[in-house]
């Protein structure tokens, strides 16, 4: 084994906490660079679910605030879903001792959920759209102008191999995007950051996680065999989810065969109009002003 696969093969929870938590801080920063997800004046409601990775984006969040060029503020926002069992205590005992600006909205979506979900199925589909609709009601009447949600590398590869072997498209996770409405910009700060290394963070931090009586109740999803697949190909590679990743940022239009995209390239510049070939949620080009620093 060479020097470069001992370092890559190291577990995150082998490292120390402060180099877990300074590199998942440094590729936030970059990520929030290179697709523009944060400008001077922006207000940001960050949603909360309770879970590892929306913990780990509101800590790194406001500390990049604190030490950012430019002023935005941030909020937090948790939607207790009224789910059997749910207690959501910890959660705001740990944000009331954070300082962070944060609201506790409650609405019971969970009997909507099961009611409208049939046997059998995931619930995640109905869940989702309903926890969607009121964090946007949220953000208009908190006067935000961004919605950030703490998905991950992993997440953005799960889903693209669920959309290639489910759906028949090749599609992902942008790192940002506006909602159909026009009124918010969704960004993902953490899309490049490796799960693995923010559940060794949360760990070492020590977070109240709240669990999710709703989803984790349900077994055979297929977001779960996606990672199951990861992780056995990972073992032949242990770099694997890295070069997915670069792959998403390496695409080759050409050669691929979707008509639509083929004609678009063809045409002169000047008629290259946007597709439906193209992800929804296209994210701006990179920032050339001033950029949050990276934290270290």
């Amino acid at each position: 084994m060479t020097a470069t696969t001992r370092r890559a093969a190291r577990a995150p929870e082998e490292k120390p906490a402060e180099v877990i938590r300074r590199g998942l801080a440094r590729t936030m920063t970059k990520t929030i660079a290179t697709y523009g997800l944060i400008e001077p004046g922006d207000r940001v409601m960050v949603a909360v679910s309770g879970g590892k990775d929306s913990y780990t984006l509101l800590d790194l969040l406001d500390e990049a605030r604190r030490r950012a060029p430019f002023e935005f503020s941030v909020i937090a926002v948790h939607l207790d879903q009224r789910q059997p069992g749910y207690d959501g205590a910890p959660l705001e005992r740990w944000l009331a001792a954070s300082g962070i600006d944060h609201e506790i909205v409650r609405e019971d979506t969970y009997s909507t959920v099961v009611e409208r979900t049939p046997a059998g199925k995931a619930f995640c589909t109905v869940c989702s759209r309903l926890r969607r609709g009121i964090l946007y009601t949220t953000a208009e009447r908190l006067g935000c102008n961004r919605i950030a949600l703490g998905h991950h590398r992993d997440d953005a590869l799960e889903t693209l191999l669920m959309n290639l072997f489910y759906a028949g498209k090749l599609q992902a996770m942008p790192a940002g995007y506006t909602t159909d409405d026009g009124r918010f910009q969704v960004i993902r700060p953490l899309i490049e950051c490796a799960e693995a290394e923010i559940a060794a963070h949360a760990t070492h931090v020590g977070y109240p996680i709240l669990p999710c009586n709703l989803c984790g109740s349900q077994d055979g999803l297929r977001r779960e065999a996606m990672a199951a697949l990861l992780a056995d190909l990972e073992r032949d590679n242990p770099n694997l989810r890295a070069v997915m990743l670069n792959a998403l940022k390496n695409v080759a239009p050409s050669h691929l065969l979707d008509r639509r995209l083929q004609e678009r390239l063809a045409a002169p510049r000047d008629d290259r109009a946007p597709t439906e070939a193209e992800p929804p949620a296209a994210a701006r080009p990179p920032v050339r002003g001033r950029r949050l620093p990276v934290l270290g």
